[in-house]
């Protein structure tokens, strides 16, 4: 009984460990997060809570386009955007 329970405990920190494991290979693939290198500790720390700042924000700013581009394509679909209120690029050029 002790055992199963230590092993289940076991497998839920790996689990959990795994995610934040995850989002710090993403932040040195995607966001550079391996080239800091400042001389301070403070300085260190300040930088990369920056980084995880910018990764929240452009989670954010994702899940706001999929929000905005679901509801679009919505009103699309019933009718309440026409295709004649969408502008259109002028292909005629004036010069």
């Amino acid at each position: 009984m002790l055992v199963k329970k230590l092993k289940n405990r076991l497998a839920y920190d790996e689990r959990f460990r795994n995610g934040i494991e995850g989002k710090f290979g993403q932040a040195k693939r995607r966001f550079n997060l391996n080239l800091v290198m400042t001389k301070l500790p403070e300085t260190s720390e300040t930088s990369i809570a920056i980084t995880f700042l910018v990764i929240n924000l452009s989670t954010l700013l994702r899940q706001f386009n999929c929000l905005f581009l679901s509801l679009f394509l919505q009103n699309y679909k019933l009718g309440l955007i026409y295709k004649s209120s969408i502008i259109k690029p002028d292909i005629k050029s004036t010069y």
